[in-house]
Formats: structure tokens, C-alpha cells, sequence
């Protein structure tokens, strides 16, 4: 099976980071955490530092089933800023490869033409950095090879999307469970 990436830069939101993780690693998934930041401790938005599997500069991607995007401010700023991962998202894209992102996220991706045609949802209020999306307010949407989502409290929703995508809606449905979810 293809590996999944998430990316972590200084500032990202904790939560969606690492719920995404925990969630993909109980359905037995294989995901990296992968800093930008050019070592493997990386800090979140709210002061928690975490230790990362990988450095960007040191990973080779041509794996990627899925890259994965977390959001949180200045970490979503941190994220469009790193040229690697940009040139790596816009290549993913025109490769029909999987790509996620929640809450201000979504907005890297619009603004490096990935959602161009695309149902996308955000956090309130970057709605106009999804370049040539239809927005919407749903807690997840999913288009095509696209995935993104609205923000901390949507992160379960967003991982277990993520889920169904590779394992189908039984298996999510299964996860969801085990962590008595809805």
C-alpha cells in the first residue's frame, strides 16, 4: 500500500495534525509526519512540540498515496510558503494523486490552483483563497482525488473520510466505533 504524508510546519493546529495521525494508525494505515520546518521537533499552534518521522529534504515521495495538509496559523502561512512542498502538492495534483487538507489549509491549495473545479470547504473566512472552487459548508468535502474540511472540531469527520477513501466505509465505520463516535 502507498504511504501517506502529512506535513507539519511551526504553528500548525495539534489536533488536526495529530487526530489525523492517531485515526490513520488505528486503521492500520501508513503515515508519516513529515517536518518542514528543517528539523524533526516541530511546534504547534498552541505550544506542544512534537517529534516528526521525517524531515522533508530527506524524503523521497514518489510513495505518496496521499499528502496531507493540517492547519492552524502561522502554520497553514508555513506550509504555502515552503516551496518544496508546493512544487510537491502541484506535482501530486497533476498526477491525480490524493491530497487533503482542513480548516485554513484549503487555502494553500486554492491558491496554487489545485481546487479549480473542485467542491472544497474551509474555515470560516478564507473562503476566497479557494481559487475556482464551489464552497461549501459541509463538515468534509470530498471531489474526486480532493478531500478537505473545516477546522479542530471536523478532524475526526476529515480522518475518517481519509479512511473510507482507502479502506472503504466498513472499516471507517469500524474505526468510528472503537473510539465511540456517533
Amino acid at each position: 500500500m502507498s504511504r501517506i504524508y502529512i506535513f507539519l510546519a511551526d504553528g500548525f493546529e495539534e489536533i488536526e495534525g495529530l487526530t489525523v495521525v492517531d485515526m490513520l494508525r488505528r486503521a492500520n494505515l501508513d503515515i508519516t509526519m513529515v517536518s518542514v520546518t528543517g528539523g524533526l521537533t516541530v511546534t504547534g499552534s498552541h505550544g506542544i512540540q512534537v517529534l516528526a518521522d521525517a524531515v522533508f529534504e530527506e524524503v523521497d515521495f514518489s510513495d505518496a498515496g496521499m499528502l496531507i495538509l493540517p492547519g492552524g496559523m502561522p502554520g497553514t502561512l508555513n506550509l504555502g510558503n515552503h516551496t518544496g512542498l508546493v512544487s510537491l502538492l502541484k506535482s501530486a495534483h497533476a498526477d491525480n494523486k490524493k491530497i487533503a487538507a482542513i480548516c485554513a489549509a484549503p487555502s494553500v491549495l486554492g491558491l496554487n490552483g489545485i481546487l479549480e473545479g473542485k467542491r472544497a470547504v474551509c474555515y470560516p473566512g478564507f473562503e476566497e483563497k479557494l481559487l475556482g472552487a464551489q464552497v461549501s459548508d459541509d463538515p468534509v468535502a470530498v471531489d474526486g482525488n480532493i478531500i478537505t474540511s473545516r477546522g479542530m472540531g471536523t478532524a475526526i469527520d476529515f480522518s475518517l473520510a481519509i479512511i473510507e477513501r482507502f479502506l472503504g466505509e466498513a472499516e471507517a465505520r469500524r474505526i468510528a466505533e472503537s473510539i465511540i463516535y456517533k
